[in-house]
């Protein structure tokens, strides 16, 4: 009898979590636990906070799970609002961060032409690179070239100016181009050694 409560649907899961039943709370955390650690390790720099993260974003799911719309798809009511307790979570933190001028970054990484880094890259490896770059950077290009919001929207969400958006999106790219290159000549190195 146990076993078959824990096969329970999405639909009744969520009308559980109405009803604030911890075991359907439990089952639908662990359910969507590493789709929820996906969305949020991109904005926060380790996996410590993306654990933070994910709590805080399924505290506010179970909390306001009267709002989801059962006509959308789960998952992506899930993630918007994982993505905007990063944010959230980034928007508390954020004078607390250090921040890297990419002057010294560029100035600190050794650079060398030709070498195609990206071919070989893992996705792992570039989540790495992501967030090695600033807060501020990391969260800026994940909402704009992994989530797809506009620097309108970026802009609004994080209390910045459009400009400033586009701004930190170049310097993110530009400091990603940067480790890609670095890695690319690092692996030709260890390569011919």
């Amino acid at each position: 009898m146990l076993f078959s409560r824990a096969l329970k649907t999405l639909p009744e899961l969520l009308e559980g979590c109405l009803r604030n039943d911890r075991k359907c709370q439990e089952l639908l955390y662990k359910q969507f636990y590493g789709y929820a650690m996906g969305v949020c390790m991109r904005y926060v720099p380790n996996r410590e906070e993306a654990v933070e993260v994910v709590n805080d974003g399924f505290l506010k799911i179970f909390q306001k799970v009267q709002m989801y719309d059962a006509d959308k798809p789960f998952k992506l009511w899930l993630r918007r609002i994982m993505i905007n307790t990063a944010l959230d979570h980034y928007r508390q933190n954020v004078k607390f961060q250090h921040h890297e001028d990419i002057s010294v970054a560029e100035n600190s990484i050794a650079i060398s032409g030709g070498n195609n880094a990206y071919s070989q890259l893992a996705h792992e490896e570039l989540l790495e690179l992501i967030q090695q770059l600033t807060p501020a950077y990391r969260t800026v290009f994940n909402l704009y070239v992994i989530d797809g919001y506009s620097h309108e929207e970026i802009s609004q969400k994080l209390g910045i100016s459009e400009g400033t958006s586009k701004s930190n999106l170049a310097r993110a790219r530009e400091n990603l181009r940067i480790m890609l290159l670095k890695k690319g000549s690092d692996e030709y190195a260890r390569v011919t050694r």
